[in-house]
């Protein structure tokens, strides 16, 4: 079953998330994190925690094969967990290898301290699918990074890597070699050095000229984003985190998050998601048939169609011969594929 494992490396806690391929944070997966924690609080013996994926993948967010089932919402939820790693008294180490997406990030964020391997990637990639980030990851990330650093990553879902992270404060230590094996050793210096949980929550987002910087955003993100409102409920959840309370922040972030999952736009965003995610897919095919190596191709025919196809096969780094019935139609063919590389 997809869920978490639990287990002992001396006096740290460590909980494993388990679930393949990206460790989306279904349903079981959440109920094993949460009996972890649960476990993890009431062992004296326990002195501090690391939460981990792989070091592929720590989480890659919400688990798409709940989405628009009763499940997605099923207790616990991404945000009760967050509530309880804001309670916990023992400090807790967000481990991450590969990526860390969307609620993965969130989970991450809501963990006291983050380690990570190098060149693993970080985001919130809410926006993309016409949302935004909902477990509380507008108003952690601007009080933990620069606020033009945070509105930044969110309003354009791009990842930053672990080493840009370091530097903007989102990650606090980097891991050479094995991700749980330097995890765990940071737990353990974390303790040894008494230090307790540290929550992005109590901190605060700074940011001078804020109502100028604001007004800014929002006519730059209204140019670039013309049509999507997300983008500028996401500058508005930041100014929320710069200008109020954290709890306040976060109901505000709720709201915004409920009325854009109604939205037009957001449910056309995720119907394209899984209409793209379909075509990869080819119906009676088991995933397991064996895939013909394919070594060289040829094209009959230079032409638009022809040439296209060609430029499609050497993108995917398939050396491709081209053949056409004269030396005249085959030398516009190959001038027309110069000029579309050149542009």
């Amino acid at each position: 079953m997809s869920s978490a494992d639990f287990s002992l490396h001396g006096n740290v806690a460590v909980i494993t998330l388990n679930n393949p391929p990206v460790k989306g944070l279904g349903h079981a997966l959440r109920t094993g994190i949460m009996s972890g924690l649960e476990a993890a609080s009431g062992n004296d013996a326990v002195k501090a925690v690391v939460i981990i994926g792989s070091a592929k993948a720590f989480s890659g967010g919400a688990d798409i094969r709940e989405f628009n089932t009763p499940l997605s919402s099923a207790a616990p939820t991404l945000r009760e967990i967050v509530a309880v790693l804001d309670g916990m008294q023992k400090p807790v180490v967000a481990a991450i290898g590969g990526f860390a997406m969307g609620g993965g990030l969130e989970l991450a964020l809501a963990c006291h301290y983050r380690v990570a391997l190098p060149r693993a990637q970080l985001a919130l990639p809410e926006v993309k699918l016409g949302i935004l980030p909902g477990g509380g990851g507008t108003q952690r990330l601007p009080r933990l990074i620069p606020v033009p650093e945070a509105l930044q990553m969110m309003t354009s879902g791009d990842p930053v890597p672990s080493e840009k992270g370091k530097a903007l404060g989102l990650v606090d230590d980097m891991v050479d070699g094995d991700l749980l094996a330097g995890a765990v050793a940071y737990a353990n210096h974390l303790v040894a050095e008494g230090k307790g949980p540290r929550r992005i929550r109590d901190m605060n987002a700074r940011l001078d000229n804020a109502a100028q910087f604001f007004e800014q955003a929002r006519a730059e993100t209204a140019k670039a984003s013309r049509g999507y409102p997300a983008p500028l409920e996401i500058v508005s959840c930041v100014e929320a985190a710069v200008s109020r309370p954290f709890d306040e922040g976060v109901k505000f972030e709720r709201e915004r998050f409920d009325f854009l999952v109604n939205s037009t736009e957001s449910k056309a965003l995720r119907h394209m998601f899984f209409a793209e995610r379909q075509t990869t897919k080819i119906p009676d095919v088991p995933e397991d048939t064996p895939i013909r190596p394919i070594q060289r191709a040829a094209i009959l025919g230079a032409g638009t169609m022809g040439g296209g196809i060609a430029m499609a096969f050497a993108n995917a780094g398939i050396p491709v011969t081209l053949i056409d019935t004269t030396p005249e139609a085959l030398d516009r063919g190959l001038a027309t594929i110069r000029k579309n590389y050149a542009n």
